[in-house]
């Protein structure tokens, strides 16, 4: 039996489902000793709103929040030194940062190559951050990696030693993830994807996490669905009906609108399987019933939104365990505890 706690968190739809504020809640509430990003890098991006204070990071995990948290960027992660260091000015975590030795770069060059290549801006909807064309330089094995950049040698560090010596002694290790299942290079609706896998597995590996050191995978979803750039969306509605509904949302990283469509329970039901995942976040449930708003207890919210929850638990035989009733990081309801699983 694990002694020490690894918990994966994982976005179910095609990213913009709230990992940020769940991750954040996470950090502050179970007060992991590790930190860890994982994903691809800054071209997704999280929004958390505490104590009034609203961060929009690319680049850094939500849960820098928790002070008493190592914060580590894994060698599986693209760094663009220029955001990292922007968002260490402005999040203050100074030496709790490690970047891994192996963490890849991006490089003006790959920026540039994003935002001009057509087949990517035009068809595929890149955010033009340069992560596809960084991973391409990667593969081919000419990429420069974190060691290599001298701005970032105060914070260098072997990020896969650190995590196995915290699960040596018995400690929690949070491993955020970025994107969704269905931006996954391999699991996405392909091309319309990013430049790698971004399931659990995935996001074990860019750590250097095996799959037996894991002892919950999270996986988030949103009360509906949501999609930034082109690709297919099941029930996509328009503009005037999201407008309606109050679903109009913006891109963190390109200000894009997001595309909305309902709750897909078939999609949810794979994103579940190919992420092994065994606990579900639920967000913006206030948006789809909003005198949920606020709710920080199971039993005070609507029976319409107890029929909901309860109908996707059914579906897909996993307990939604965090609902998001609201955009600060407290808005949550927690069942953990009632359920046996904290």
């Amino acid at each position: 039996m694990k002694e020490h706690k690894c918990t994966v968190l994982t976005g179910g739809f095609f990213g913009d489902e709230g990992k940020g504020k769940l991750a954040a809640y996470i950090s502050l509430k179970d007060k992991p000793e590790l930190v860890v990003r994982g994903g691809v890098g800054p071209n997704a991006g999280h929004t958390v709103i505490y104590n009034e204070v609203v961060y929009k990071l690319r680049q850094l995990p939500a849960g820098f929040l928790n002070e008493r948290s190592r914060v580590l960027i894994s060698p599986g992660m693209l760094v663009n030194p220029e955001v990292l260091l922007k968002e260490l000015e402005v999040t203050k975590i100074g030496d709790r940062l490690g970047v891994d030795y192996q963490s890849g770069i991006i490089l003006p060059k790959h920026v540039k190559v994003d935002k001009e290549d057509s087949h990517l801006t035009e068809k595929i909807g890149t955010s033009g951050a340069g992560t596809g064309p960084a991973n391409q330089d990667r593969i081919r094995r000419s990429a420069p990696l974190a060691r290599d950049i001298p701005e970032l040698e105060p914070y260098l560090t072997d990020t896969v030693q650190e995590i196995h010596e915290s699960f040596d002694r018995n400690e929690h290790v949070f491993l955020e993830g970025s994107q969704a299942t269905y931006l996954s290079l391999y699991h996405g609706t392909y091309p319309y994807v990013t430049s790698k896998d971004v399931a659990a597995a995935a996001l074990c590996s860019d750590a250097g996490v095996g799959p037996t050191d894991v002892t919950d995978v999270i996986t988030v979803f949103k009360a509906f669905v949501t999609r930034v750039g082109e690709g297919p969306l099941e029930g996509e509605l328009d503009l005037e009906e999201m407008n309606k509904r109050k679903w109009t949302e913006y891109g963190t990283v390109t200000g894009r609108a997001r595309r909305a469509a309902p709750f897909n329970y078939e999609m949810a039901k794979r994103a579940i399987r190919i992420n092994s995942t065994t606990q579900i976040g639920l967000t913006k449930i206030d948006i789809l019933f909003p005198e949920c708003e606020k709710v920080q207890n199971y039993e005070e919210i609507s029976s319409e939104a107890k029929v909901f929850i309860e109908k996707l638990e059914k579906e897909v035989k996993v307990p939604v365990t965090l609902i998001g009733t609201g955009p600060d990081m407290y808005d949550i309801i927690d069942r953990r505890e009632e359920l046996g699983l904290f």
